[in-house]
Formats: structure tokens, C-alpha cells, sequence
């Protein structure tokens, strides 16, 4: 699970500064005045940080998923668990009843003499 969260990690860090990358080289290499320059900048960022924001989104609601998943599997292991140990009780009582018995008979046998 927790090479999945990395490689998501990843690939967003990489999805963000590639589009960095592509926005600051496209500006450079763009034939334009210094205004429309500005403007094409400010309109990039303005989309960037759109795209920033739906990767956060998309990255929340993962995260609350993966939350709810892991609780929910903790939740079954406990009952599982607790099923379990509920089961060696019965089997230890069940078991230790004929020497309780024995024991008793012969602590018995004992205080009659």
C-alpha cells in the first residue's frame, strides 16, 4: 500500500514540475511582446494553480479512502481477533474441566480422611 501512496507522490511531483517546466520554456521561446508575455504568465499560473488544486482534490479524497479502508480492516481484525480468543477461552475451559474435577474429588477424598 504504501509503494502505491509513493508512486502517486511521485508521479504528482512529477505532473507538477513538468508543467512548470513546459510553461516556463513555452514562455521563453515565444515570440511576443513584454506585455503579452506577462499576461500569458499570469494565465498559466491561474491554470497551474487550477490543476494544483484538482490534484489536491484527487489526492484528498484518495487519502480519505485509503483512511475509511484501513479502519474498516482494522475493525474486522479485531472481531476476528476477539472471535479468536473467545474460542480458546471456551477450548481451555473445556479442557481444563475434567481436571478441575479431578482435582476437586481428590481435594475432597483428602479432607474426608
Amino acid at each position: 500500500m504504501s509503494d502505491n501512496n509513493s508512486d502517486f507522490g511521485a508521479f504528482v511531483s512529477g505532473f507538477l514540475i513538468g508543467g512548470l517546466v513546459g510553461a516556463a520554456v513555452s514562455l521563453l521561446f515565444a515570440p511576443q511582446s513584454g506585455e503579452e508575455t506577462r499576461t500569458l504568465i499570469y494565465d498559466k499560473g491561474i491554470e497551474l494553480k487550477d490543476q494544483a488544486g484538482g490534484v489536491m482534490d484527487d489526492t484528498r479524497a484518495r487519502a480519505e479512502d485509503l483512511a475509511k479502508e484501513a479502519k474498516l480492516m482494522a475493525e474486522d481484525l479485531q472481531k476476528r481477533g476477539k472471535g479468536f480468543v473467545d474460542d480458546q477461552k471456551k477450548k481451555s475451559t473445556k479442557a481444563a474441566d475434567p481436571e478441575k474435577k479431578e482435582t476437586k474429588k481428590k481435594k475432597d477424598d483428602t479432607a474426608k480422611k
